[in-house]
């Protein structure tokens, strides 16, 4: 009988929601293989989280790729990220902080990965409650690519099929928070803010307001609002 493979990839962009998938993957006893998307995003310190939670996880491996991406986003391109005073304020709308096609062509990348890999499981920490209303983070669309990967590659074909695992995707953001805790994340070394200045946080966009809320909720104290 053939061992079934205990390795997974995993997209770990260094923010809070994908350490926390991470620490779920090493609890399960997974060996992880990371990889990150460098696309010239506007907060990209998020690469030195990714690289630090990479390793203090003890990943099997992590690459970095490097994309070119398209504007029409304020994460890569010259427009304003949308900035309020408080979560009341935020737009309900889907914000400029959408890229197009984002997920898709990182979940297109992550399973030529994993076909090239020979492993069938793919980890993200897209999340479908507390978040910014994108509208490939929902549970729809991750069950519709799954399909289309399984129909479209020589693996998918060949009955060995793909399952994209979204832990996070029905929990609100303060579940995640005390799930990462109890798992020893170090939230310290994740990054949220679209709009990070040196480091520091802006405390004023969706992703900073949203992660502020949800650290309130779960009673925990959130180090990077502390600097």
């Amino acid at each position: 009988m053939i061992k079934k493979s205990n390795k997974v990839v995993l997209l770990l962009s260094g923010g809070l929601d994908s350490a926390v998938v991470l620490s779920i993957c090493k609890k399960l006893g997974y060996e992880v293989i990371a990889i990150t998307f460098d696309y010239n995003q506007r907060h990209k310190v998020e690469l030195n989280c990714a690289k630090w939670q990479a390793d203090n996880f003890k990943c099997l491996s992590h690459r970095i790729f490097k994309l070119d991406f398209f504007g029409g986003s304020s994460l890569t391109d010259n427009i304003d990220v949308p900035k309020n005073e408080n979560i009341k304020n935020i737009d309900n709308g889907i914000p400029n902080t959408y890229v197009p096609s984002r997920n898709i062509i990182f979940l297109s990348f992550a399973s030529g990965y994993a076909e090239y890999k020979n492993i069938d499981k793919i980890f993200l920490g897209v999340n479908a409650v507390d978040y910014s209303g994108y509208p490939d983070c929902r549970k729809e669309f991750i069950d519709g690519f799954e399909k289309l990967i399984n129909f479209s590659t020589k693996k998918g074909l060949c009955n060995k099929k793909f399952k994209i695992e979204t832990p996070l995707i029905n929990l609100k953001k303060k579940d995640i928070i005390q799930i990462g805790f109890k798992n020893g994340v170090d939230f310290s070394k994740t990054s949220s803010c679209y709009d990070p200045s040196k480091e520091k946080i802006c405390r004023r966009c969706d992703a900073c307001l949203l992660r502020k809320k949800g650290f309130d909720e779960a009673g925990i104290e959130d180090p990077l609002w502390r600097k």
